[in-house]
């Protein structure tokens, strides 16, 4: 459902996605609504979707989670139900963060997180490289991280939304 934004839904999107466990209350002190009609905006938000939900971020370092690793997956073959067998068998494997289909030279792009090299070379032999269909898994670990954020560019999304 896509639903017209006002400046001011613009600005509640952006402080929910900066606080998400921000009250109505305070969104509106922010944005310059009081607490009933902020609500409102938010649910009206929620309901079209565009609000997905509010999490808390874990600190995955703090938390003795110091790998990242970026893996390119091939498969064997496209056809029958390879892709959804895969789809299907990754979903049960908590440390797979995020998965991608993606154009090119690889079938999939997961992003991975393990306590450390030894526990992802665990995972490795016992649960990725058994993967059904599975031809070829790239493993890439990150050295350190230059940028991070879970935050939408919403500046650059309204200034085209307005054109």
């Amino acid at each position: 459902m896509r639903i017209k934004l006002d400046p001011i839904d613009w600005k509640i999107l952006d402080v929910l996605q900066k606080q998400g466990d921000a009250s109505a209350a305070d969104v509106g002190e922010i944005v310059g609504l009081s607490q009933s009609p902020c609500w409102r905006r938010i649910q009206r938000l929620e309901q079209a979707g565009l609000i997905r939900r509010r999490v808390a971020l874990l600190d995955r370092r703090a938390l003795g989670i110091n790998l990242l690793i970026f893996a390119h997956v091939k498969l064997e073959a496209h056809g029958g139900s390879s892709m959804e067998d895969f789809r299907t068998a990754i979903a049960d494997i908590p440390e797979i963060q995020e998965c991608h289909v993606v154009m090119g030279q690889v079938d999939f792009l997961l992003r991975i997180v393990a306590r450390d090299v030894e526990a992802y070379e665990s995972l490795f032999f016992e649960r990725l490289s058994r993967l059904p269909g599975v031809r070829e898994i790239n493993s890439m670990m990150a050295v350190s991280t230059v940028k991070e954020t879970t935050e939408v560019p919403l500046a650059t999304l309204q200034k085209y939304e307005t054109l």
